[in-house]
């Protein structure tokens, strides 16, 4: 436990590296804040999605997603709590990670809380030997619907050798925050371009405004994601944890009636 840590009178689990749906991954985020805001653990997860998913930005338009793309390669495409642009995930290329707490227990100020949030992340990055730190000036937007193509932003965007190699998100309730976030292992361009109903640009540029942790250490993805969990659980000197039963099948309906449903996945955020 740092200085620059979560109080360290409290109790957190870290739960490793878990295969899940993208709506599953999303309501157990919700659930493990739920559990924090009630007096329970507070959390810190690093989970892998299958099958791959299209995770949209809470206000995004739905025109923007390829649907026939997703449909016909297999990809669920599901929405966060949290803004920003669509995310594909999968289980190589992407690595995510959240972490859950009492609201009352870290920053009211936005930016404070993701610096406090994001230390652990940094730290990884660094376990991993890759030289990564928040974005030092914001760059122009490629294509807005992409969070990796969206304009780069000091306060949680990560970045190395000037690509961006992270991206960060928060969804502040009254009573807990939840911080998630996106790692890139490998860049798969094409794929995450292949999502967006209109990206106008080609893997190359892509790839000149991403990297990956492959193309910066020497490192295997089963490396990351232990340099990633040790830095996380560390941090908050975490025990080691899983979810219960009662939280999993929470999860289950939350997921079925929420993060599945065309109510929330295709309506326009206003009518939501």
């Amino acid at each position: 436990m740092t200085d620059d840590a979560p109080s360290a009178d409290r109790q957190w689990r870290l739960v490793r590296e878990e295969s899940r749906s993208g709506p599953m991954n999303m309501a157990l985020d919700e659930i493990a804040a739920e559990t924090a805001a009630d007096g329970g653990p507070r959390t810190v997860r690093v989970y892998r999605w299958e099958p791959s998913t299209l995770s949209l930005g809470y206000r995004q338009a739905p025109e923007t997603v390829d649907w026939a793309f997703c449909e016909r390669e297999g990809i669920t495409v599901t929405r966060r709590q949290t803004g920003g642009g669509g995310i594909y995930h999968d289980g190589f290329g992407d690595i995510s990670y959240s972490i859950t707490a009492p609201a009352a227990e870290l920053p009211s100020r936005l930016l404070d809380c993701y610096h406090l949030l994001c230390t652990p992340v940094l730290d990884g990055f660094e376990r991993m030997g890759v030289a990564a730190d928040f974005a030092d000036e914001e760059l122009p937007a490629i294509h807005q619907p992409a969070c990796y193509l969206r304009e780069l932003h000091p306060a949680h965007d990560v970045v190395a050798g000037g690509r961006k190699i992270s991206g960060n998100a928060q969804y502040r309730r009254k009573d807990a925050v939840i911080q998630h976030g996106s790692l890139t292992y490998s860049v798969l361009a094409d794929r995450h371009l292949g999502v967006f109903a209109d990206p106008g640009i080609d893997a190359e540029a892509f790839r000149e405004r991403v990297t990956g942790i492959d193309e910066r250490a020497d490192v295997s993805r089963d490396e990351a994601v232990s340099a990633l969990e040790a830095a996380l659980g560390e941090w908050v000197n975490a025990e080691e944890g899983e979810w219960t039963d009662e939280e999993l099948e929470r999860a289950r309906v939350r997921a079925r009636e929420k993060y599945e449903s065309d109510e929330w996945v295709r309506r326009r955020a206003e009518s939501r």
